[in-house]
């Protein structure tokens, strides 16, 4: 599993290309898409995520819906339309880093890693 301090810079682009991608998503679901994506090898808490749901609300990065289902309230998130400008920057921003990182960690021959 990826350790949470490496996931911590991460979570913001995270969420916001999965809505991008999949449109209105609520927090649950958010959180098995992530698992089922990386085979269980990224675990989102709850913790994490509602916290910063609510702070890309407040930046109106995104805007909430919410619906009635089997009794329960449902609150769908998606990405307004400086959302999607955000996450296309920061999905290319992204990649540049793991680029970047690449080339860092670059495995060499002969090396023991283990």
């Amino acid at each position: 599993m990826i350790g949470s301090d490496l996931l911590k810079g991460s979570l913001r682009t995270i969420i916001l290309k999965l809505l991008q991608e999949e449109g209105p998503t609520h927090g649950y679901a958010l959180t098995r898409r992530v698992e089922e994506i990386t085979n269980g090898k990224i675990k989102l808490t709850y913790g994490a995520l509602y916290p910063l749901l609510h702070k890309m609300e407040s930046e109106k990065v995104l805007v909430t819906a919410r619906e009635i289902r089997n009794n329960r309230i449902r609150v769908y998130y998606s990405l307004t339309d400086k959302g999607h400008s955000v996450a296309r920057e920061k999905v290319k921003e992204m990649i540049e880093f793991i680029k970047s990182l690449q080339l860092i960690i670059e495995i060499k021959p002969g090396v023991n890693y283990a």
